[in-house]
């Protein structure tokens, strides 16, 4: 069930797994700022809000403080903004335009396309862009052959991604011949020697895709102060 919260023109849709009681609600009513609950299961108007099929950090957030607060249930919170213009703007890469907010607001229809079987490798590498190597179509045509059957699409596009210059570092981590004299260093291994000489704050770094610098304490944000409602 999803739930509604409206403070200016700002709403708050819960999506609850089970039915909110009165105290729970009353949580919800002070963590959004003293907004108010509409009872209503659906809100006529032109609404700015993230799209259906993207949970975005700020749910994450929100939904962890509710778990903090003791409210269980709630999978997603998000946040819509009414908009009295014809043509708002937003956008379209993470943001829909809603002409209501109801009950299906977080629905999502679509279907999986039917998998493919890639007949050449090569034309599927080129037309979809994968920026596979020679070597590398050459060794999915004979796992191909190995396995006897036709790689899918979503097979070849892993491999690629699995691959790829982000992941591996084919052309940073490469080596380097300049005028005929192979160079000590590849482009990353000059990276990684800036930071091993000047390491500042940094923990890790160029390691499993993730990097830790050194910073302050923090404390995780719950609702537990001295001048905190009754209800908590």
């Amino acid at each position: 069930m999803i739930y509604f919260f409206a403070k200016n023109k700002t709403v708050f849709s819960v999506s609850s797994s089970r039915e909110i009681d009165t105290k729970n609600i009353e949580k919800l009513l002070w963590l959004f700022g003293d907004a108010k609950q509409i009872t209503q299961n659906k809100i006529e108007g032109n609404f700015v809000g993230p799209r259906r099929e993207m949970i975005t950090p700020w749910s994450t957030n929100a939904v962890e403080i509710t778990q903090n607060m003791g409210v269980e249930g709630i999978d997603r919170i998000e946040e819509f903004f009414k908009n009295d213009s014809n043509k708002p703007e937003f956008d379209p890469m993470i943001q829909h335009l809603y002409n209501k907010l109801d009950q299906t607001i977080y629905r999502v229809d679509l279907k999986p396309e039917p998998i493919l079987e890639i007949d050449n490798i090569a034309n599927y590498n080129q037309s979809e862009g994968l920026a596979l190597n020679g070597e590398e179509v050459e060794y999915l045509e004979n796992l191909s052959k190995k396995l006897n059957r036709k790689l899918t699409d979503s097979e070849i596009f892993g491999f690629s991604q699995v691959n790829s210059e982000h992941c591996r570092h084919k052309i940073f981590n490469g080596t380097f011949v300049i005028d005929g004299e192979e160079k000590p260093n590849s482009l990353f291994g000059m990276i990684r020697k800036t930071s091993n000489k000047n390491p500042n704050t940094i923990i890790s770094a160029y390691k499993d895709n993730v990097a830790f610098i050194d910073g302050p304490t923090m404390e995780q944000f719950a609702p537990k102060t001295a001048d905190k409602p009754d209800f908590l």
